[in-house]
């Protein structure tokens, strides 16, 4: 089977969110949005990887695929929860009212309706589609409390006694809403309340929502649709923020200062989960405006697992110590980096300075950090092709990983991270004479 080292990408033709990530049975598994057989967004299967260490990651068989009338037309995103050593998968069906007769894998006008349905598995590899799955949540018909068609991306998990859900919707198709449900026993589901916020420009419809509780309190998460109206491709964002959550009233509270998960604005969908050694950790779908032209075509891949934290209100995205720990060969000479493997470099910039990787740039303009890729995307349309940072509130230290498709810029410790998609990359590594730096490869 296919295996990836340090990212995880398509295993050929399509992937997208990030799916049932979980620490289980001594492993980590992480389902994927999957086309498996082009290299472009159709109906929906989920993909599936496993790894031992968050850094080396082996691609299993399909783990589900469209098979009842509730998601006849497509497995869509969910996550994952683990009980008495079995794994409880729970995911957004899809079933469309009107297709496209020449392509089936196509709705006409969004005509569709989404329902939440579960399905098991006793060793998190093997699952029996035609007989196991169960619709737990129909298509929502109150149009006052979510929407019949985009209502999606259930996240469980359990506190005390109980099991909660958060799923992503909208009012009319105005403004995003999170719905919360609540169950004793992981199948039977009763709504318990609703979010929405005040301020009108937050998007039409909140994807895939995840809440979670780490050590300084609640943090929200989720991708809003419509989010930038700047003319570039893509609108729809992640965006995270501290909160309070009310578990037996279902009440959440969102501070209204919010941020990027990834200042890199390609990163979309994370989901987080718990690590062995209880850290919370997130990865993201990178967002790729073309496929990668290999023996077999493949478009779509992660980001590294960053651990969340959340201090001062302020939500920190860290390097996962498995990924730094996994560059362990030091290299004294940027011209010594050997081609083709992923390498890792150390390095801070004072105002005015840049860098170039292969053609990418990295600059310090006051207290931002800035990047620019228009050297290594040459012939994309539509995209963005510069990034910075908020104001630092800390230095500005950078500990940078550098993949074929992929550079990702952490800064002060995950105090902000801009991570980019990127084609053409070349060999020449360009830092100012005399600067200090630590360059590592696997």
């Amino acid at each position: 089977m296919t295996e990836h080292k340090l990212h995880l990408k398509a295993p050929g033709n399509w992937i997208n969110d990030p799916n049932g990530f979980i620490y289980y049975k001594g492993k980590y598994h992480l389902f994927y949005q999957y086309f498996p057989y082009a290299p472009a967004w159709a109906t929906m299967h989920w993909g599936h990887a496993v790894s031992d260490d968050l850094v080396t990651w082996t691609h299993q068989e399909i783990a589900l695929y469209p098979s009842k009338y509730w998601d006849s037309n497509g497995c869509f995103s969910g996550s994952a929860v683990q009980e008495d050593g079995k794994l409880y998968i729970y995911y957004t069906g899809v079933r469309y009212e009107e297709i496209t007769k020449e392509d089936i894998h196509h709705c006409v006008n969004e005509q569709f309706e989404s329902s939440q349905l579960m399905i098991t598995s006793e060793d998190g590899i093997h699952f029996d589609n035609n007989k196991d799955k169960k619709l737990i949540i129909p298509p929502i018909m109150d149009a006052s409390l979510g929407h019949r068609t985009h209502t999606r991306d259930p996240k469980v998990w359990k506190s005390g006694d109980h099991y909660y859900m958060v799923l992503g919707s909208t009012l009319d198709e105005k403004k995003g809403i999170l719905l919360f449900y609540r169950s004793s026993d992981k199948e039977n589901w009763e709504y318990l309340n609703s979010y929405t916020s005040k301020a009108d420009n937050l998007g039409w419809m909140w994807e895939c929502p995840d809440l979670y509780k780490t050590d300084e309190g609640w943090v929200v998460c989720f991708s809003p649709m419509g989010f930038l109206k700047d003319g570039a491709k893509e609108q729809n964002h992640a965006i995270c923020a501290a909160a309070d959550f009310d578990e037996q009233t279902g009440i959440l509270t969102m501070a209204e200062e919010y941020q990027f998960a990834d200042y890199g604005l390609d990163l979309y969908a994370p989901q987080s989960t718990v690590d062995e050694e209880g850290r919370r950790v997130v990865v993201g779908w990178m967002r790729m405006p073309k496929p990668v032209a290999e023996v077999k075509p493949w478009i779509g891949m992660m980001c590294t697992p960053r651990v969340v934290e959340r201090r001062n209100g302020h939500i920190y995205f860290r390097m996962h110590p498995n990924v730094e720990k996994a560059f362990v060969k030091e290299i004294p000479e940027v011209g010594e980096v050997e081609e083709g493997k992923p390498y890792q470099l150390k390095i801070e910039l004072d105002d005015g300075e840049s860098i170039s990787l292969g053609g990418y740039e990295i600059y310090r303009k006051g207290n931002k950090i800035c990047t620019n890729r228009e050297k290594v995307y040459e012939d994309i349309r539509d995209c963005r092709l510069t990034f910075e940072t908020p104001i630092l509130k800390e230095n500005t230290r950078l500990n940078i990983l550098v993949d074929r498709n992929l550079i990702e810029v952490y800064v002060n410790d995950g105090e902000y991270v801009i991570s980019n998609v990127v084609y053409d990359l070349k060999e020449e590594i360009l830092i100012p004479e005399g600067k200090k730096f630590i360059l590592k490869q696997m």
